[in-house]
């Protein structure tokens, strides 16, 4: 395994310590500035919408340097914008500290899955992509509850202070481990906003949104799912995350292996089996042990999808991956507020707290069917190609 890739994990287990820790904390930080919860969570929206917004851009900005010095670049933006969150004076800062670090997050990802792949052979593209995304999944295991902890404990300012600090690691692993890999021939920004003509590039994109929608549908809301309909007390839903995360890893590291063999068919299998765990979730999240396991099972099954659907993109956008790598991220996080917002729609239409439950449902099956779509529109054109052989 090069090491490069290493660093490249380093980078992404900052980035999501960043991401998901911030939602632990808030009832801290909201008391510190003197705001309301919900207003606190404006701190998660804007973070949300600086990725989607923030990943096409500060890739088309960087589409005149090499990646390695992008990828530099992006680690200083996201060691300033969380040093700004620690210092923060008014909750305005705070905010504008989040949406600072979020505009390195699309980037650092998208580009950093184009290097991974870059630095293994083309039958191990899929796996040194989950190599990188482990970081994010470790993350969430270790990074998010003993952030959590440390800003409970300490103050949540301290937080953001390691959290920079992970950066800095980051940044000097990057610098040294990297190869200084030059911008490929014919590189531009119209080469790139071109892949988007590509209607596979599209589904695969529409299959992020949906599928790992489907997951934060649930998960966004497992705090009152769990402690009202399981009957857990509110300090374990922090260990439930955690073992969401070892799913997400598990999931992650699977995905990654067997997508470089049969990659639509694992799309088939993770997103199919989400959809119908999801919809078992509204049975098992009455019963403890069994609302465990289901949470274990949607962090696999979701974070399955996301090595085969990035490699998905990589594999369509050929010649111009980098910006259809990035945007794709942003998909991510997109299906992350979709779902989230929909999630709330049905909870305060009265459905109950195991209702988002079926939004994911409904959003994992769509992707579902968009990779049956995909795969027969690609299938199509080698029935035309055959055709006058046949005649003839």
């Amino acid at each position: 395994m090069p090491l490069a890739l290493v660093a490249l994990a380093i980078g992404a287990f900052g980035i999501g310590t960043t991401e998901f820790v911030i939602m632990g904390l808030l009832p801290e930080i909201a008391a510190d500035f003197g705001v309301s919860i919900p207003a606190a969570g404006l701190l998660v929206t804007g973070y949300a919408l600086g990725v989607v917004a923030g990943a096409p851009v500060m890739t088309m900005l960087g589409t005149k340097i090499n990646r390695k010095t992008m990828l530099m670049l992006l680690m200083g933006l996201f060691i300033a914008g969380n040093l700004l969150s620690a210092v923060a004076p008014v909750f305005g800062v705070m905010l504008a500290g989040r949406i600072v670090a979020s505009l390195a997050h699309g980037a650092f990802f998208g580009i950093g899955s184009v290097v991974a792949a870059e630095l293994v052979a083309p039958g191990k593209r899929a796996g040194a992509i989950a190599i990188m995304f482990t970081g994010l999944t470790v993350a969430n295991i270790v990074g998010v509850p003993l952030g959590t902890f440390v800003g409970q404990a300490v103050g949540w300012r301290v937080t953001f202070g390691i959290v920079a600090a992970l950066g800095v690691v980051g940044l000097a692993g990057v610098a040294k481990l990297v190869p200084d890999l030059p911008r490929p021939e014919g590189a531009h920004l119209r080469k790139e906003l071109a892949a988007f003509r590509n209607v596979q590039v599209v589904l695969a994109m529409a299959m992020t949104v949906l599928g790992f929608g489907g997951v934060f549908a649930a998960i966004t809301y497992i705090a009152p799912m769990m402690t009202e309909i399981a009957g857990y007390s509110a300090g374990a839903v922090t260990w439930l995350l955690v073992l969401f995360g070892i799913g997400m890893f598990l999931g992650n590291l699977t995905g990654g292996r067997f997508a470089d063999r049969k990659l639509m068919p694992m799309l088939y299998v993770s997103l199919g089996g989400l959809a119908i765990v999801l919809a078992l979730f509204t049975v098992t999240a009455h019963s403890k042990i069994l609302a465990a396991a289901t949470i274990l099972l949607i962090g696999a099954l979701g974070f399955a999808t996301v090595p085969p659907l990035q490699k998905r993109v990589l594999d369509q956008a050929h010649g111009a991956p980098t910006l259809a790598s990035v945007v794709n991220i942003g998909a991510f996080n997109l299906g992350n507020a979709l779902s989230a917002w929909l999630g709330g729609v049905v909870i305060s239409a009265g459905f109950g707290y195991t209702a988002p439950n079926w939004v994911g449902v409904a959003l994992a099956g769509s992707a579902l069917g968009l990779a049956f779509l995909s795969a027969a529109l690609e299938r199509r054109p080698r029935v035309a190609a055959t055709e006058p052989l046949v005649q003839h």
